[in-house]
């Protein structure tokens, strides 16, 4: 057995009582303690908290007394949601918390998982929720690993079923802890550099042969899926100081941001690792295509595009000339800002496996106003190298590991224009 954890368990413990004093026996059961955190507001709690509903509400900036008068779901929703968060950032930064659970429906799910949100990958979470076989379930994980269980039916009373799942639940979360893997040591001091390096479906074999090579080298890689969470997870771990050095080697998600696809990862894609002064080697991964799911989430101005299915659920539409323009600016102008020079590598004849020649999007008029205007907006900012190949050809990984171990090493990156 482990040494005694600490588990927060988050509820209202005026509709959730039961199910509380539930999880908290199964987790005492296992010599843990379990710290019952409640949100509730309106009704009488039925079991004792360990943190009070009052002391969540006071936490959020409101008094509980008036936040319950109010009769303001939302208003009460929001200060609880900023209330827990703040108690469990506080507890794991005292280094007094070594798991989560919460349990709820749509509201209670809400709040707890956005304070589970707030904690750093690693640290053991665990959604028990009516919400987790819904299509909202990936809002409520959002970039962190939230462990997400259905509860089959609804909260109220207790059945077999919700018994299994909130064993199940307790159970989940109670092995990670004794696990002990935890957000501390996802760093460890004299350890391998760790290497993000983006991919895409398109992408897979440069990003196979940028890993073996990273690997061979001495690193450890994190590849992250660019479907708008994985961007979107990459750029906060950057900022979390869990990464050291930045292959980007798919950006798609900046076509989706600009063309309102379903993969966007938002504004501020391909900033952290400037920000911070990380070594960058960027190529422009699929940047020839946007990203649907089924014809019906195509908007109609894009009615007369280029198409191509590739999966029953994915729909990608082939960027064009001036889209492609304005997504250099952006590539350009953001790798300009960064504190170190970053190193674009810009592969010729292809972006994608679909882009290459021959392929579906094959479009060199395309590809040529992007690294025109990439180039441009870049200026003295950074280095380019120009590589006579398409992505996925070895000669794109060899070139992007070189540039990225010499800004590694503590090299000067090259300033040549061809590769």
């Amino acid at each position: 057995m482990s040494p005694a954890k600490r588990i927060g368990v988050v509820c209202t413990l005026d509709t959730k009582g039961e199910h509380a004093q539930l999880v908290k026996s199964l987790i005492e059961g296992r010599g843990h303690e379990a710290v019952l955190i409640d949100i509730g507001v309106l009704g009488d709690p039925a079991v004792a908290a360990t943190i009070s509903r009052d002391e969540v509400a006071s936490a959020g900036g409101m008094e509980l007394r008036a936040l319950a008068s109010s009769r303001d779901r939302g208003k009460a929703l929001d200060v609880m949601t900023a209330g827990v968060t703040a108690i469990l950032v506080r507890l794991h930064r005292e280094s007094k918390l070594d798991g989560v659970i919460g349990m709820g429906g749509g509201g209670g799910t809400a709040v707890a998982s956005a304070a589970m949100r707030a904690l750093p990958v690693g640290v053991p979470k665990v959604m028990v929720s009516t919400m987790a076989g819904s299509g909202k379930a990936a809002a409520y994980v959002g970039t962190r690993d939230i462990v997400m269980v259905p509860t089959i039916t609804d909260i109220i009373g207790m059945n077999p079923i919700l018994r299994s799942a909130l064993t199940n639940g307790a159970a989940a979360v109670c092995g990670m802890a004794e696990m002990g893997a935890g957000a501390g040591r996802l760093r460890q001091a004299g350890g391998r550099p760790t290497v993000a390096i983006t991919a895409f479906g398109v992408t897979t074999p440069a990003a196979m042969r940028c890993h073996q090579l990273l690997t061979q080298a001495g690193c450890d890689t994190l590849i992250f899926h660019a479907n708008g969470t994985g961007g979107r997870a990459m750029e906060e771990l950057i900022e979390q100081d869990v990464i050291d050095a930045v292959l980007d080697l798919t950006t798609t998600e900046l076509p989706d941001e600009l063309c309102g696809g379903q993969l966007s990862a938002g504004p501020h894609r391909l900033e952290a690792a400037g920000a911070r002064g990380l070594p960058q080697v960027v190529l422009p991964g699929a940047m020839d295509m946007v990203n649907f799911t089924t014809p019906e989430t195509v908007p109609a101005k894009y009615a007369n595009r280029r198409f191509y299915q590739h999966s029953p659920a994915t729909r990608l539409m082939r960027t064009t000339v001036e889209e492609n323009a304005t997504l250099g600016r952006w590539v350009g102008e953001k790798l300009a800002r960064a504190k170190r020079p970053a190193v674009l590598l810009l592969p010729v004849r292809g972006f994608s496996e679909y882009d290459k020649a021959g392929g579906v999007f094959y479009d060199p008029q395309a590809d040529s106003a992007f690294m025109d205007a990439a180039v441009a907006a870049l200026g003295k900012q950074g280095e380019v190298v120009r590589v006579d190949a398409y992505i996925n050809e070895p000669a794109c990984a060899e070139t992007a590991v070189v540039q990225l171990l010499g800004m590694m090493r503590g090299g000067a990156s090259s300033k040549s224009e061809t590769a």
